[in-house]
């Protein structure tokens, strides 16, 4: 019987919904024979990964302890193992792909969903099963159950696999090195924070904090231009003449050439009527939809995916899938986009006649479409009451989408551009403004009164003007910091920003960027989380410990995205089957001893202030958490993979781990342990079946502590 792999529960149930036979299990469902599956099916799921890379000291002991010395960490070989909080889920999904006749890959369709997969099924001692894959856009019965009869080879997708697996260990190896390194470099001079350092992360913080220093730095120079103020029969309006100028004394030297009075007499010399258009814009990627609902509604990167995800999922099943980065949709998704157009409208209260029914090739270009298409409304138009019931913020972005498919069909945005050239004497000002002639696709998007539009009076020419001239005063602005929306937009076109490197910016643009569509939001995260940025009234602002950082690795290839950009540009020639994940490892591994060997003498230059030194500020976990129940002297603070106490270099040895046996342990349990020795019962842990105990420190560790039975 064949067992389908999904990436996790709402997926798997999205796809149970499409046969009409289906009994719930433990951690899977049955599905009974059918016109798809004459045998029957399984039907189980991951909860994301339920595979992961092994922490250091599972390979050699001597790596538990962070040391200078024992840096870079590379095993000889990369080792996988269950993850600790899903291991009931996994024992489960093993079992099952085991006993399996063939394994149906059906996770996401992106080089991570295939790692997910093929992860669990080489952990779970399965891969010399066949595999097919399932490669659909759409969780409704219909596209599911399409996808499953039209199912691709298993095998054609492995260099994905192999891809996504040479990212991960690639990752980890620099992450786990320059993380361990850069914290205890910066903490011999006096931080006591610690530092986590990626190849994605570290540069898009860079970036970031070279936008501040550009705002810092930037001194405002003075300007000036000539502006005129007109008055004729038919109205009046301002121009001004071409050209900025340094000081006064140019615009009176201008003025004095061409003889023109402050207070005089002008003439309408021109009038110029231009029609203008504006297309519609395209379809929605991912990066486009998170800048749009930020711009709109302040919104994070992280929370438009959440919503859009949770839009794309069962139960709702409303949208296409959203981890997509380009903007154009194939012939098939257009046909029932057309046919749907009258129930699209109907729910965006929108009622135009469409300017074409025909596919564009602004929007429709199957070439263009790799493994995904731009975020599209599904075949299923929602009735007006399940609109209604969504929240607020689910139904914004769905009719941002719905409204980006209609104005596909809709009209241009047109427009009469009017230039009014008016001669003082022999100098010429030029006035333009606009009126509105169609409001086309706008009108889906803005009601009016948001869109303020210059009207000008209807002179003609010949027409005298009352004319008085000034010379204005101006000074040129700063570049203004990043919104959280601007960050996504900034991480995908950062090639644009450089200006000294063409083969950067040739790569940057290649690879599109920092990071992939589906995992910018999250590094924007982890920034925030790593206390490097704030975001405040949705404007970016860098820390002082992530100041810090972007002083320790100035200059070095961790600061810039030229390394990411090449490993993207490497890591697509795996998946395409060309590329060499071993090649790919090793080349990180060099790299890694290398950045280990040159850091020292960079960060030894570098002055910590009180704020990162623990002094005057916050540790990553907000700061200290405990007085230290050992040396009484220290402080506890959270180290980032364990707790520790800040006098460890005095020779203090005092740790608590960040888990024990799958149950996570907040900083109030270890308060509670320092200062109480003891905490209240903890639900959770996992032994060999789920059991619930306090915990009590004695000798400097923790056991478990039991009620007494009676």
């Amino acid at each position: 019987m064949p067992v389908i792999l999904a990436e996790k529960p709402s997926q798997a149930k999205a796809y149970a919904d499409a046969f009409s036979r289906v009994k719930k299990e433990d951690g899977f469902f049955s599905i009974s024979p059918c016109a798809t599956f004459p045998g029957g099916a399984i039907l189980t799921w991951g909860i994301g990964h339920l595979v992961e890379l092994k922490d250091p000291h599972e390979y050699a002991g001597e790596w538990k302890r962070w040391s200078l010395d024992k840096l870079p960490i590379i095993p000889d070989r990369f080792e996988f193992k269950p993850s600790a909080r899903t291991r009931k889920q996994f024992a489960i999904v093993k079992k099952l792909l085991r006993n399996a006749d063939e394994i149906i890959v059906a996770t996401d369709c992106d080089r991570e969903g295939e790692n997910i997969a093929r992860s669990i099924i080489d952990q779970a001692g399965a891969n010399r099963k066949p595999t097919r894959r399932l490669w659909i856009n759409s969780l409704e019965a219909d596209e599911v159950r399409k996808g499953f009869e039209n199912l691709k080879p298993g095998e054609s997708y492995l260099p994905l696999y192999a891809e996504a697996q040479a990212r991960q260990v690639s990752d980890w190896v620099v992450g786990i090195n320059a993380s361990r390194l850069y914290t205890l470099l910066i903490q011999k001079k006096g931080a006591r924070d610690v530092f986590s350092v990626g190849r994605v992360q570290t540069p898009t913080l860079k970036l970031i904090r070279d936008r501040e220093i550009e705002i810092e730095n930037f001194k405002p120079e003075k300007f000036y231009e000539i502006e005129g103020h007109f008055k004729t029969e038919a109205g009046s309006y301002k121009g001004k003449a071409k050209g900025r100028f340094k000081t006064k004394d140019e615009v009176r030297e201008l003025l004095k050439k061409h003889q023109v009075p402050l207070d005089g007499t002008g003439m309408v010399k021109k009038v110029a009527d231009q029609l203008k258009r504006q297309k519609p814009p395209k379809l929605h990627s991912l990066s486009t939809l998170q800048t749009a609902m930020n711009k709109k509604y302040k919104y994070s990167p992280s929370k438009t995916l959440k919503i859009v995800q949770s839009l794309y999922d069962q139960p709702l099943k409303l949208v296409t899938y959203p981890r997509t980065d380009t903007q154009h949709i194939t012939e098939n998704e257009f046909k029932y986009l057309r046919s749907n157009l009258d129930g699209y409208k109907r729910l965006a209260g929108a009622d135009f006649e469409p300017a074409s029914l025909a596919p564009n090739r602004r929007y429709v270009d199957g070439g263009k479409v790799q493994e995904h298409h731009a975020i599209v409304p599904t075949k299923k138009v929602p009735a007006a009451g399940t609109i209604q019931g969504l929240r607020t913020d689910q139904r914004n972005v769905y009719m941002e989408i719905v409204n980006s498919t209609l104005a596909m069909f809709h009209r241009d945005y047109t427009y009469l551009e009017t230039t009014i050239t008016t001669a003082v004497s022999t100098l010429d000002f030029f006035t333009k403004g606009r009126v509105e002639k169609d409001r086309g696709w706008k009108e889906l998007f803005f009601k009016r009164s948001q869109e303020k539009d210059e009207v000008l009076p209807p002179v003609k020419e010949g027409m005298e003007a009352a004319a008085k001239v000034t010379g204005r005063e101006d000074e040129t602005k700063p570049p203004k910091p990043y919104t959280a929306g601007q960050l996504i937009n900034m991480m995908k076109t950062c090639g644009q920003i450089i200006d000294d490197d063409d083969e950067a910016k040739k790569t940057l643009k290649e690879v599109e960027g920092l990071g992939t569509e589906a995992t910018r939001s999250s590094i924007i995260d982890t920034l925030i989380k790593q206390n490097y940025i704030t975001v405040t009234k949705n404007i970016v602002t860098v820390t002082e410990k992530g100041k810090l950082l972007c002083e320790a690795v100035e200059g070095t290839l961790l600061s810039k995205p030229l390394m990411t950009a090449k490993w993207e540009k490497y890591l697509k020639t795996i998946g395409q089957g060309a590329g060499k994940k071993e090649a790919f490892i090793e080349n990180t591994v060099a790299f890694t001893r290398k950045v280990v060997a040159d850091a020292g003498q960079a960060v030894d230059k570098l002055t910590v202030n009180a704020e990162v030194t623990g002094s005057g500020g916050k540790s990553r976990g907000g700061g200290a958490i405990a007085r230290c129940p050992a040396c009484k002297k220290g402080l506890i603070m959270d180290k980032y993979r364990v707790y520790g106490c800040s006098e460890y270099k005095a020779g203090c040895k005092q740790i608590f781990p960040k888990k024990i046996l799958g149950k996570p342990l907040s900083e109030a349990t270890i308060k509670a342990l320092c200062e109480k020795g003891k905490t209240r019962k903890l639900k959770g842990f996992q032994g060999k079946k789920k059991f619930d105990a306090a915990l009590e420190l004695k000798d400097g560790e923790i056991k478990f502590a039991f009620a007494a039975k009676t």
